[in-house]
């Protein structure tokens, strides 16, 4: 078995984000920053962005529902930026390893359509990827099996008659990692680079 492609993640694995970064100036009590983070901006509320809703819609629709916290509702997208703390460079140095080796590396994450050229621009190792898929793009998201589909199409495009046991993919939810691998490609859960690397030379990548 030989590995033919690598698939990232962004978010956790090559980009610092975290709504901490943002909220920790806003709320400054831990419990009170915690609740609002579980109960009002969670992440079901998001991945709701990231699957293509409008900000506008989805932010109308929360601030009706938690009007007593429209203020900081408004932050998250109008300050969205502040929650990115920069490149991970672990990740960056995997990748990094990994292209210097001659592998075909793509990306796969779940990110509003409407934030992404912020980072596109930003950060030139996303646009070094072969292909990019962007929920938000394609109003799909992890770990819906058929956003790897479209994943895997991209791929197959660029490398007739790969396998998905050739693919490795890399992402810091367990389960999308675990998505990945019931579709027969190698789901990666990344929790730390010296794990990750190790999974990876254990698939026989120069890592």
């Amino acid at each position: 078995m030989t590995i033919k492609a690598v698939v990232f993640d962004f978010g956790g694995v090559l980009v610092d984000w975290s709504p901490e970064y943002l909220y920790r100036k806003l709320i400054p009590n831990d419990d009170e920053r915690r609740w609002f983070l579980t109960h009002v901006c969670k992440m079901d509320w998001v991945i709701r962005q990231d699957g293509g809703e409008p900000i506008a819609v989805g932010t109308k629709e929360l601030v009706a529902a938690f009007p007593e916290h429209e203020a900081l509702i408004r932050a998250f997208y109008d300050r969205w930026h502040e929650m990115v703390g920069g490149l991970l460079a672990g990740g960056v140095a995997t990748f990094e390893r990994l292209e210097a080796a001659g592998m075909p590396i793509f990306g796969l994450t779940n990110w509003s359509a409407e934030t992404f050229p912020w980072a596109w621009e930003r950060f030139g190792i996303l646009r070094r990827c072969r292909d990019i898929v962007v929920s938000g793009h394609v109003k799909l998201v992890k770990p819906d099996p058929a956003i790897f589909h479209e994943m895997f199409r991209r791929i197959e495009a660029q490398l007739p008659g790969i396998k998905p046991e050739e693919l490795v993919f890399i992402d810091d939810n367990a389960l999308n990692a675990e998505a990945a691998t019931a579709l027969g490609w190698h789901g990666v859960h990344h929790t730390s680079n010296a794990t990750t690397d190790a999974k990876l030379r254990e698939l026989g990548l120069p890592v």
